[in-house]
């Protein structure tokens, strides 16, 4: 039975790694798997989903104009697809994740996403708050803090290193503008505690 799995976590946890080790697994046996990414996300060039370890795929793109459950359901009329991968699903809006509901209960497949569950304010992404709200499974990967806990807050950085509490929710970058962080050091990097 189809299910929509929600994959959240800090950034730097393998959710890229994990969403393509699972689309090889189903091309291995020889079933076709759907990967989108968002267009937003242009670090390994637009439609392209990558990992840090080096592991890479093309991807059908969503912006927030994008109907998934009409993309998935031409997909799948071509050539049977036996799973959806989304990556960056943080850039959902509460529309599509509304189709990708649709995609499981209407079409039985699988839907399998992975993002960020929240922005470097603490504030879960549209997509994030909707996919908590509608998965049937919720899958928390794990990353660490440089202190060894568990890492579950995300620091913007500016060029300096010090950490941003104000700005657009969205702004692309990687390391060089973000760190993972427990809950502990996101608050004294923000001067949040009492």
């Amino acid at each position: 039975m189809a299910q929509l799995y929600f994959y959240y976590s800090a950034m730097n946890a393998g959710k890229s790694t994990t969403l393509l080790q699972s689309a090889f697994n189903y091309q291995e046996r020889g079933m076709e798997p759907v990967i989108l990414t968002a267009a937003i996300d242009d670090r390994a060039g637009v439609g392209k989903v990558s990992s840090r370890i080096g592991l890479q795929a093309d991807a059908h793109i969503f912006d927030e104009n994008k109907d998934v459950f009409a993309l998935i359901q031409s997909l799948n009329q071509d050539k049977k697809r036996h799973c959806v991968l989304v990556d960056e699903c943080q850039f959902l809006s509460k529309e599509q994740v509304m189709q990708l509901t649709d995609v499981v209960d209407e079409l039985g497949i699988p839907v399998l996403c992975y993002g960020l569950r929240n922005d470097f304010r603490g504030e879960l992404f549209t997509g994030s708050q909707y996919l908590l709200a509608w998965a049937d499974k919720l899958v928390e990967l794990k990353t660490v803090c440089h202190c060894g806990r568990k890492a579950n807050h995300v620091l913007r950085t500016d060029e300096n290193g010090d950490a941003i509490a104000d700005g657009n929710q969205v702004e692309i970058g990687g390391n060089n503008r973000y760190e993972s962080v427990c809950r502990k050091h996101y608050k004294a990097a923000l001067n949040m505690g009492r």
